[in-house]
């Protein structure tokens, strides 16, 4: 047995399962953007969709045949850009007193 193994196996966090997760950091840095500015707000709300523009249902004479589901929740960073949004617009509300029903 090398060193290098015996170092591992002696070192390496049992049970503590390795995860690789390369887009940790972009995760971290958009849950730590404070938005403070309005025009970045309403920034945000505009490029943020309120609700997935590619969910729709295929109707044919009149009746639903097929319903497309939201694809939004495959982006590996859709929760963290919907709580950016969200903070976009609570800002919006509560520090500038805009009404943020159109952006709903």
């Amino acid at each position: 047995m090398s060193s290098a193994t015996a170092f591992l196996k002696n070192h390496v966090f049992h049970g503590v399962k390795f995860q690789f997760q390369p887009l940790q950091p972009i995760r971290r840095w958009i849950d730590a953007l404070e938005v403070n500015d309005p025009r970045l707000a309403h920034r945000i709300a505009r490029f943020v969709p309120a609700q997935c523009p590619f969910e729709r249902d295929v109707v044919l004479f009149g009746r639903t045949v097929a319903h497309i589901p939201p694809m939004c929740k495959l982006n590996p960073l859709y929760d963290e850009v919907v709580g950016l949004r969200f903070r976009a617009l609570c800002f919006l509300a509560d520090e500038c007193g805009e009404d943020i029903s159109a952006w709903i």
